[in-house]
């Protein structure tokens, strides 16, 4: 049978070897798609929707290339961002489709961000695999919840494949002030919230996330010999952006950038690992310049100008995830390098730039770096809220 997407990069199989400076512990893990064994009877029968992208595999093949070779009645596919292939451009709407092998895909990227009830009027079951990378403004848990409130709206189980996150070691960051709730945040969690997406899926049923007090009838397959402290390495870039090791382990420290003037090495090979601006030069050496990048970022700022700033391709990756923190030194040091710092917060520069108050999920970080507050006062701003929400996360942790 043709088979529908395989986007898998060389080192599939990995193992527990050594990848530059990390160890990964793939050869123990076995991800909820790939134990079909748990899931496959209570799809016989049923009129089955799977919400996927490219990350949603099974080995080699992609999970709807496989139920479709083990006869489960998929109906239809709702994608996210990116689109269900994961050649659409950060942000960009997505249109729905109808796939070669004859099913809907419906995107969730576009005209709607939920299912309707018409999408689900033909289905009995929904299933959730998507990988994720554990941040607070990588969109697949809104889109999870989204899904999950159509589910209950529509008495509809929800299964969640489960699968690691790379960044589950890492519970850091800010509380979302829930008066900057947006697309990019939109739950009182820090900026990395150390769950995989079943747990956070746990959480949202279990705090309420729902409106009116809807619950999900969630169900889940869960990883297999897996828990917070072992390491993974992708087999699939889980977007077009984070398309290296060092980009999914900075994200959550170099994603901030996207609320300051310097392009974060969009419409580059090596997004999120290269930081800079047109007007560092003479303060760095190290120079890149974006272009154009179809699938990944056709208008990155400062398009076609040579950027000076700071490569962060050769990170100790292994301290990075020692020190179990969101990296500031460079947010820091490139606030106070900059010749204009009255424009290095300035949307109005470019509409690429973000918002850093939605960003950080709070009003004060923005002030605290233009204020030169110390590090360590900046991380202590975050203490008490930190710690509530790791005694509220423990009650939903499914890996020991």
């Amino acid at each position: 049978m043709k088979k529908i997407i395989v986007l898998l990069i060389a080192c599939l199989s990995i193992g527990h070897s050594s990848f530059g400076q990390i160890r990964y512990a793939n050869d123990q893990i076995k991800t909820g798609a790939e134990q079909t064994e748990k899931y496959l009877p209570r799809l016989k029968g049923k009129r089955v929707a799977i919400v996927a992208n490219p990350t949603s595999i099974i080995g080699n093949t992609h999970l709807v290339d496989s139920l479709l070779k083990l006869n489960i009645n998929v109906v239809k596919v709702f994608g996210l961002e990116h689109g269900f292939r994961g050649n659409a451009s950060n942000g960009t709407p997505v249109k729905d489709e109808i796939d070669p092998m004859g099913f809907h895909i419906i995107s969730l990227y576009g005209k709607k961000r939920k299912p309707s009830a018409e999408d689900l009027s033909d289905v009995d079951i929904v299933i959730f695999d998507i990988q994720d990378v554990g941040c607070r403004f990588y969109t697949n848990i809104n889109a999870m919840r989204n899904v999950m409130e159509s589910c209950a709206r529509n008495n509809k189980e929800f299964l969640i494949l489960d699968r690691p996150n790379p960044n589950a070691y890492l519970v850091d960051g800010p509380i979302l002030d829930m008066r900057l709730k947006s697309g990019i945040g939109q739950f009182p969690v820090p900026i990395a919230h150390g769950l995989t997406m079943a747990e956070f899926a746990q959480m949202i049923n279990g705090e309420q996330w729902l409106p009116n007090g809807l619950k999900c009838k969630l169900s889940i397959v869960k990883v297999k010999n897996y828990n917070h402290d072992m390491l993974y390495k992708l087999p699939v870039n889980p977007s077009p952006n984070l398309n290296t090791e060092a980009s999914i382990l900075l994200y959550p420290s170099t994603c901030l950038f996207e609320g300051v003037a310097l392009n974060h090495g969009r419409g580059t090979d090596y997004p999120f690992t290269v930081i800079g601006g047109p007007n560092l030069k003479g303060i760095y050496s190290f120079s890149f310049t974006p272009v154009s990048k179809k699938g990944m970022s056709e208008r990155p700022l400062y398009m076609n100008e040579v950027c000076y700033g700071i490569d962060l391709r050769n990170t100790d990756l292994k301290k990075l995830v020692k020190s179990k923190k969101i990296e500031l030194k460079w947010i820091i040091e490139l606030y106070k390098n900059h010749p204009d710092k009255a424009h290095f917060f300035d949307r109005s520069i470019s509409d690429q730039i973000g918002n850093i108050d939605y960003l950080a999920g709070n009003y004060e970080f923005r002030k605290q770096i233009e204020n030169a507050v110390p590090e360590k006062e900046i991380r202590k701003s975050w203490e008490a809220g930190l710690e509530k929400y790791k005694e509220m996360r423990k009650n939903y942790l499914l890996y020991p």
